[in-house]
């Protein structure tokens, strides 16, 4: 999607999947255009997110890009001036006002790019992502590969024992899977028979 140099400024795009889906590698991927159309950019992602670095965004294929983490959404308001795109990413973690946030952006001209989980290793739908993704011009949805049977997989099965909601992890936490292996593995019924 080449947004860069759309007529009107100011939208929501929301990129969402499971876990190794490419949702980071795609928020890159855009922000890396937005910069060669000499658009000003700004990077934030929820201080929780230390799993590869404090102050860079990095996806699982390792390309990253320099961040500054915050520990609310409104902190994102205080930092997100004179910019043309501001990219939040990991966006499940945030409070719901990140919603509240993403709409003054956009309303104030700016193209906001969002990434997050759209469900959580239950299968539910994750904090504010049903919302952004309501309120958002452009909703892309990436898949992973299911590690079990390589159909799409777009659920992130955890691997550990842990009921809380929010357990930072990859490979050895998560996997990626369909489904049908993630009713399989969990004992939900499917509506097929």
């Amino acid at each position: 999607m080449f947004l860069e140099n759309a007529k009107k400024a100011g939208w929501i795009e929301v990129i969402c999947g499971s876990m190794f889906s490419g949702k980071t590698e795609e928020l890159i991927r855009r922000l890396k255009r937005a910069k060669f159309a000499n658009l000003r950019v700004e990077i934030f992602k929820p201080m929780i997110d230390v799993r590869y670095s404090l102050e860079e965004v990095v996806s699982h294929d390792s390309n990253s890009i320099r961040s500054t983490p915050v520990d609310s959404s409104a902190s994102i308001l205080l930092y997100a001036t004179d910019v043309d795109v501001v990219a939040i990413d990991e966006a499940q973690f945030f409070d719901s006002g990140i919603i509240d946030v993403c709409q003054k952006l956009a309303a104030s001209g700016v193209r906001v790019i969002v990434a997050g989980l759209d469900m959580d290793y239950l299968g539910k739908p994750f904090g504010p992502m049903p919302s952004l993704m309501a309120v958002a011009e452009y909703v892309t949805k990436v898949h992973a590969i299911c590690v079990r049977c390589g159909n799409l997989a777009h659920h992130s099965h955890r691997l550990t024992k842990s009921d809380k909601l929010v357990v930072l992890g990859e490979k050895e936490s998560y996997e990626p899977i369909c489904r049908h292996c993630f009713n399989a593995l969990t004992g939900q019924h499917s509506q097929e028979s």
